[in-house]
């Protein structure tokens, strides 16, 4: 049988387990990329995993989330990681050079490598066919120090685009409606590979804004060929010595669903969830007041301008406040160069820094009870930093509806204008620091916001207490712990973000937590799911909680608990779920012979006079960092071996 283009990746890196479904493989990374969120935590893991450099072939620090200095913890947080970096060999991508998945597709993938990231927006990357993954801090520590990344081989979902996108129509829809087919936790367990006539028609950046929105499918990444228009676009990078093909001929998958591009409408996701798209049409004439165009998203030159056509000659609406958010310092550059700026600026758009920034509530919150639309790929509740009605659309849409002052199908708007790619890009690399030939005189200046990390101790095979808190289906990492300047200025101080806790959803949950001396939580389906934030992990390990029972989990945050030494276990009979409430006192009486895979278990409900089964999904060598209470101490056990 051949193998698809996922499967050549995978097997081309496999080092540990087979080409099977079912138990955990591990996979050799190539190239590691870090952000300024998780950054600070995963150098803090390196250094305390005892590693000296990185052994990767790339790995990059990028400042771009969190670029608001309002105190001294940002500034603090920044030097940490600008003089980490140089001690272990990492490139340093100073503030102001971009959003990591926009500069990384542009100087640093490449074609048949792996990229492991602590982001859940990785996956980007698979523009240029490569397979990126988000992870936790932790795991790309560990991939940092030469240890391989481990995961169950998820099933291959072949997605045949055909046909093209008609004029106003853009990647955007065509991954839009993916989201609605599929629903937020329908990617689970799972990998999209991209082909067919209509993926060959995307260019790499329309590409990337696919892959890119993955993620909020749950997939584990997403994949497209390597073709004529990757290497059309690495030749634009001046990069083409990196290319390399990588195509197959009627590939075979898993399972198939076809996207006709060409019957696709203009489409917008209503709040507070990316799968909840319909036709712009439907919701047209809806009042605008606010319109962000960017983040890692839809950042590209392309894209931005696109919308600066759109917008030349034209005036925002005077009800709405627009701005755009570069996706690089090339971008911006570019917009410059070639007169795309002056028209955004003559327009009345603002101009953000290329950052992150609103997309994770940094910046820009709007007003109560107001519409705000986005080019983003998230619209959860409260994401954007105050009780919101947040919509996502294309740059199309959100030019257009920035103009007239309401969403506005944007076919009625006259004919889509045609913006021409230069044939090389604007190439400036002076913000991308490389690091020493070594690192033995560098010296990691630390604020005192750097704080050491906290550990836990071996798991207890007795857990009695409280069910602190009860969640229902799709609880994401944002109300776990909330984003916003105040608690992601804390990102380097775990016991400080642990304060934070379920903030949004619960006020009291903190000092309950503390005053009952934490040890459960209960939660719906695909608990955990949407960024790869660890802090919702790693806080409620401060705060004592020891297991996690939910309907299921999301990927990431799944590894997350089992790599703070909590227990994430599952109901075996989900109408359980039903027959425990908040406050109801548990008994887990035997947890690490459960956790070892030697007994099956049942936890009782000592309130409520009952008992009831739960399973887990941990491979033997989960099952171990567990015990252990962690992967630092499970790493520390090992002494420096492969993990």
């Amino acid at each position: 049988m051949t193998l698809n283009v996922t499967e050549r990746l995978i097997s081309s890196h496999l080092v540990g387990g087979e080409m099977e479904k079912g138990p955990e493989i591990g996979i050799s990374v190539d190239q590691t990329l870090t952000q300024d969120l998780q950054g600070p935590v995963a150098y803090l893991q390196f250094e305390a995993m005892g590693f000296l450099r990185v052994k990767t072939k790339l790995s990059v620090s990028y400042v771009d989330h969190n670029l608001l200095q309002t105190t001294s913890q940002n500034a603090e947080d920044h030097r940490f990681l600008q003089t980490t970096a140089a001690k272990y060999g990492v490139i340093f991508s100073r503030p102001g050079n971009g959003i990591c998945h926009q500069v990384h597709l542009e100087r640093f993938g490449a074609p048949s490598q792996t990229l492991l990231g602590t982001d859940s927006h990785t996956p980007t990357c698979g523009a240029l066919g490569m397979l990126a993954i988000g992870a936790g801090a932790m795991e790309v520590a560990c991939a940092m120090g030469g240890g391989l990344f481990y995961f169950e081989l998820p099933r291959i979902v072949g997605v045949e685009l055909r046909g093209r996108c008609s004029p106003w129509v853009s990647a955007k829809d065509v991954i839009l409606e993916l989201t609605r087919m599929m629903t937020v936790k329908g990617g689970k367990g799972k990998i999209l590979e991209y082909y067919g006539d209509g993926a060959e028609s995307l260019s790499v950046p329309e590409r990337a804004t696919i892959c890119n929105m993955g993620a909020e499918i749950g997939v584990t990444t997403s994949v497209f060929p390597s073709d004529l228009r990757t290497r059309e676009y690495l030749a634009m990078e001046c990069r083409e010595q990196d290319f390399t093909r990588l195509t197959v001929e009627n590939p075979t998958f898993d399972e198939k669903h076809v996207i006709n591009m060409d019957s696709i409408e203009p489409l917008i996701a209503k709040p507070h969830s990316p799968d909840n798209a319909c036709k712009v049409k439907e919701v047209e004439g809806l009042k605008v007041d606010q319109v962000l165009i960017g983040s890692c998203t839809n950042s590209s030159f392309k894209d931005l301008a696109t919308v600066a056509a759109i917008m030349r000659g034209k005036q925002v609406n005077p009800n709405v406040s627009a701005a755009i958010v570069p996706g690089s310092r090339q971008v911006l550059q570019m917009l410059l160069a070639d007169g795309s700026l002056a028209s955004l600026i003559g327009a009345g758009v603002r101009i953000l820094q290329p950052a992150c920034g609103p997309c994770v509530g940094l910046g820009e919150a709007p007003a109560t009870d107001t519409v705000s639309l986005r080019t983003f790929n998230r619209n959860f509740e409260g994401r954007s930093g105050t009780k919101d009605n947040v919509y996502l659309a294309s740059p199309e849409v959100a030019a257009v509806a920035a103009i007239t002052g309401e969403i506005t199908d944007p076919r009625t708007f006259g004919a889509h204008p045609q913006v021409n790619l230069p044939q090389t890009f604007l190439i400036d690399d002076s913000m991308l620091m490389t690091p020493p030939p070594s690192g033995q005189n560098v010296t990691v200046v630390r604020g005192p916001n750097i704080k050491p990390l906290p550990t836990r101790g071996p798991v207890e095979d007795r857990m009695e207490g409280e069910v602190l808190l009860k969640l229902g289906d799709n609880t994401t990492t944002d109300d776990i712990l909330p984003a916003g300047p105040k608690i992601l200025s804390l990102r380097s101080n775990i016991p400080a973000t642990s304060e934070h806790m379920f903030e949004n959803l619960d006020p009291e949950f903190v000092s309950r937590a503390k005053s009952k001396g934490g040890v459960f939580i209960v939660a719906g389906e695909n608990y955990g799911q949407g960024s790869s934030r660890e802090h919702a992990a790693s806080g409620l390990m401060v705060l004592g909680v020891k297991a996690v029972i939910a309907k299921s989990f999301s990927r990431i945050h799944h590894s997350n608990l089992i790599n703070y030494g909590i227990a994430p276990l599952v109901f075996s009979n989900t109408n359980d779920f039903t027959r425990i409430n908040q406050g109801d006192r548990l008994l887990f009486s035997n947890a690490r012979s459960f956790l070892s895979g030697e007994t099956p278990t049942q936890l009782s409900n000592l309130t409520q006079n009952m008992t009831f089964d739960v399973a887990h999904s941990l491979s033997p060598r989960q099952s171990r960092i567990l015990l252990e209470g962690g992967i630092l101490n499970y790493t520390k056990m090992r002494q420096g071996s492969e993990t």
